[in-house]
């Protein structure tokens, strides 16, 4: 009996994501001889990690670092915008998941050395979200410059999300025909389950949204098919979630802002913001379509740590 033809193929030394994961797949599949639900299960985990990687712009195996491997470990404990949290046990079967595969490309020269070789699963916790201040969010946005359509477009995009908080995948599927600015300056936006939410945009955004569709938008436009989509990229389509991941991290790179900055970096900073300048919980929970004031709450502990830090430092009989 010969064996399928995938296993005939030599191992690549580098080169996607995707292809490399399926090849692994299929090491699982026909010379480990796994069963098919535990094979479902290993093809759900880590295209979940290939999907998240690559969002954040990394495509190819070998540029994958331990910082990566432990930083979406930590994701996946904490819960995002587009998924909960995970208990314990569903952390612990990710990581068993992510060693073998490095593991397996190590073997193979596809990712070597190993990144996830010494990768921990996280202590399980409440974490804090992520913001950044006022002048670093200030310092980001100044640094994309205006003389070009790519760079009218990047500030857009930048000042859309820091003004309305809405998640990166709501931003992409934005249409033209969302925006309503000539009536009171507001914007439709589609969050989980396709629950729709109306969100006011600032001047600053308005401003910059505006100059990119008179400037930029129709030379873009010229270059594709047609489409609704707001934002678009070079070739005129829609605009995807790893390239304003990647628009934003060299700006904030360009700044000189330490550590990761991503799209939901932004978001955190909104409702922190909100709330440090004296929102209502309970409106910026609607404002960031939590279906539950319980999550919004979270960010109540950033601003009163952040009181708490000003009053010890500022206070003339603290000690």
């Amino acid at each position: 009996m010969s064996l399928p033809e995938a296993t005939a193929q030599p191992a690549p030394k580098s080169g996607t994501f995707e292809s490399a994961l399926r090849r692994y797949l299929q090491h699982l599949a026909i010379e480990r001889g796994l069963a098919k639900n535990t094979l479902d299960s290993y093809r759900r985990d880590l295209t979940r990690y290939q999907e998240t990687l690559e969002t954040r712009g990394i495509t190819d195996p070998a540029l994958i670092t331990e910082n990566d491997v432990s930083g979406y470990l930590q994701q996946l404990a904490r819960g995002d915008d587009e998924h909960q949290a995970l208990g314990p046990r569903s952390v612990a079967r990710h990581t068993v998941a992510i060693r073998q595969l490095h593991k397996y490309w190590e073997l193979e020269e596809i990712c070597a050395p190993n990144p996830a070789r010494e990768v921990q699963p996280p202590t399980v916790g409440q974490s804090l979200p992520k913001a950044i201040s006022i002048s670093a969010v200030t310092q980001i946005l100044d640094s994309i410059a205006l003389d070009t359509p790519a760079g009218l477009r990047d500030r857009a995009i930048l000042e859309f999300l820091y003004s309305t908080g809405a998640r990166i995948s709501e931003v992409v599927g934005l249409d033209v025909d969302d925006l309503h600015f000539a009536d009171d300056a507001v914007v439709r936006l589609f969050g989980k389950g396709s629950k729709e939410r109306v969100v006011p945009v600032g001047g600053y955004a308005q401003r910059a949204v505006s100059d990119y569709l008179v400037r930029a938008r129709p030379g873009l436009a010229t270059k594709g098919k047609g489409t609704p989509a707001l934002f678009l990229n070079q070739r005129g389509g829609r605009l995807s979630r790893q390239s304003v991941w990647l628009i934003l991290a060299k700006a904030a790179q360009r700044a000189g802002i330490e550590g990761e900055v991503s799209p939901h970096t932004l978001r955190h900073s909104f409702a922190t913001h909100l709330l440090e300048g004296g929102a209502d919980v309970r409106v910026v929970q609607e404002l960031l379509g939590h279906a539950s004031v319980t999550t919004t709450q979270i960010y109540t502990k950033v601003t009163v740590d952040s009181l708490r830090e000003a009053y010890l430092f500022a206070h003339p009989r603290v000690n």
